[in-house]
């Protein structure tokens, strides 16, 4: 099928991708810890949601220092999430029920227990030490003064070679030397071997990274980066008809043109992150936090949408794994909790991309609130936790970042039910379920006509039945009403448009004049918007041909 411009429409436009984070997805043995048998289990309710593409956090074998992302083994799974045989029967079941399973791809850094690793440390003279990134120097006195996102220095002395490695996470992360041809044909070789094992594409973790020039203080963008990106995309994706999402905290919409070309040089898309940092202190950390400002997120996605219009391609985004849950993020998760999660699943899933759910997402799941540093289990959050004790920042400040701003927000275990763990698990769960699973569970949503949960699987089957969630083009209105996000959708005498109140107060909109009932797409209240105003979190979906 082709689009507006002329060239072939590909599968994954028209795609909706849903994101597992595996640890907390489904437990079918008991340990606490989902796993792929789990995911198998639950295929059908995927099937359900209408969902095209499953992307899967890493479930290779890892010594689990960050959570998967540290992979010791790039084909095979770790043992606490299966076998190699079940991830097999993983892409099979999925498959029969048109699902893709999409792997996520870390070729920045290994484990250090990679058997490469193990090898490059061993000697100068090992063929597996210029796989990695050293430096000479002397214990104590460190290359530079580069910093670890997780905290302290982002090097660190082997006295085996005298020489110090690069690590941009943790020290149980030394990052890959993409300048050695060898480093890159073996990455080749993988990915080329999972292509063969029929999974649909590949979600590549800090990907912009790659390209690093440690001597200079380049982390992102580096030098050589789109050059080592089009190779590795020769060399494989392009072999396959896959799904292909980079994530690149360092893009701007001219660097997204080139990793999202329509020719497919280099990725179907990438993931950016503009919009989630509008909410911190600027020029600070994630932990110092601001009020987001309605207009400047909705300059900022416009300016996206605008600019990959038809020679680029976004992917949109409120949730994933590092992220807190939208609903206490940017909606509302007590009163309006229902409306304010179904107003923000409208406003994503109206414009030009491809959206990512993330599990528990279309269920309206929430932030979570532990008492204490006890409970929680993320490293960059336990970090964080010292870092400020240290300097004497109050403890209630502390918490109210990571209330706000913690990964484990995100992966606290799936709510499927009202029973024991929230049906996650028989055993006990690695990291505790979010407390309020009684109320907010897959069961009782998939009951209930009018839930979060068949919100999402309408606005997933209308994406599938109008090309004009593909094609058309994006203007923004009323640019700047401070509690109003509304715009506009058109192509081929198709017109779209979404307007949605952002705000816990009913609001004047100039936009509901025109609004009639049988035109109504979607909408999160029983009853159309009336007297000209908008309820608290209301949005409506109106479409005319």
């Amino acid at each position: 099928m082709e689009n507006k411009t002329g060239t072939q429409r590909k599968w994954w436009q028209n795609a909706v991708v849903y994101q597992i984070y595996p640890r907390s997805f489904q437990d079918s043995n008991g340990d606490g810890i989902g796993d792929i048998p789990g995911i198998i289990r639950r295929l059908d309710y995927l099937a359900d949601l209408g969902i095209d593409a499953v992307w899967l956090s890493p479930v290779y074998r890892s010594p689990q220092d960050d959570n998967g992302y540290d992979i010791s083994d790039y084909q095979d799974i770790d043992p606490m999430f299966g076998t190699l045989e079940d991830m097999e029967e993983l892409i099979r079941e999925a498959k029969k029920r048109n699902i893709r399973i999409v792997m996520d791809l870390v070729l920045n850094h290994s484990s250090d227990e990679h058997r490469w690793f193990q090898e490059a440390k061993k000697s100068k003279d090992n063929p597996y030490h210029d796989y990695y990134v050293w430096r000479d120097g002397k214990e104590g006195v460190l290359p530079n003064e580069m910093k670890s996102v997780f905290g302290g220095p982002a090097w660190e002395w082997v006295p085996e070679v005298g020489q110090y490695y690069f690590h941009q996470f943790s020290v149980k992360q030394p990052d890959l030397n993409w300048e050695n041809e060898k480093v890159r044909r073996e990455i080749y070789d993988m990915i080329l071997w999972w292509m063969d094992k029929g999974v649909g594409g590949f979600r590549l973790d800090v990907i912009d990274q790659i390209a690093k020039e440690p001597d200079l203080g380049i982390t992102n963008n580096g030098p050589r980066l789109h050059e080592f990106i089009r190779e590795l995309s020769r060399e494989t994706f392009q072999k396959g008809d896959l799904i292909t999402v980079g994530e690149a905290w360092g893009a701007d919409p001219e660097r997204a043109k080139l990793y999202s070309n329509p020719d497919g040089s280099e990725f179907s898309m990438v993931f950016q992150f503009e919009h989630i940092c509008l909410d911190q202190q600027e020029g600070k950390e994630k932990w110092d936090l601001a009020p987001l400002s309605l207009v400047k997120l909705k300059e900022n996605l416009t300016k996206w949408q605008r600019e990959l219009m038809d020679c680029g391609w976004n992917s949109l985004f409120w949730d994933n794994h590092d992220l807190p849950r939208i609903v206490s993020r940017w909606g509302n998760d007590g009163k309006y909790r229902v409306e304010s999660a179904k107003m923000l699943a409208t406003v994503l899933h109206g414009m030009k991309g491809t959206p990512y759910i993330y599990q528990g997402e279309e269920l309206g799941m929430t932030n979570v609130r532990f008492p204490d540093i006890s409970h929680y289990r993320d490293i960059e959050t336990l970090n964080m936790y010292r870092e400020r004790k240290a300097a004497g920042y109050p403890e209630a400040e502390i918490m109210a970042s990571l209330y706000a701003k913690s990964r484990d927000n995100a992966r606290t275990p799936m709510q499927w039910d009202d029973g024991t763990n929230a049906g996650f698990t028989e055993g006990t769960p690695w990291i505790e379920v979010n407390p309020n699973y009684p109320e907010i569970n897959a069961r009782a949503e998939m009951e209930e006509g009018d839930s979060i949960y068949h919100y999402y699987q309408k606005l997933i089957r209308l994406r599938k039945d109008l090309k004009i969630f593909v094609d058309g083009d994006f203007r923004l209105l009323l640019e700047e009403d401070p509690d109003i996000f509304a715009y506009e959708r058109q192509a081929a005498g198709e017109k779209l448009r979404v307007i949605a109140n952002f705000t816990d107060k009913t609001v004047p909109c100039s936009l509901l004049t025109d609004c009639r009932e049988e035109e109504v797409l979607i909408h999160n209240y029983k009853s159309l918007p009336k007297d000209g105003c908008l309820r608290p979190y209301e949005a409506v979906m109106v479409y005319t041909a």
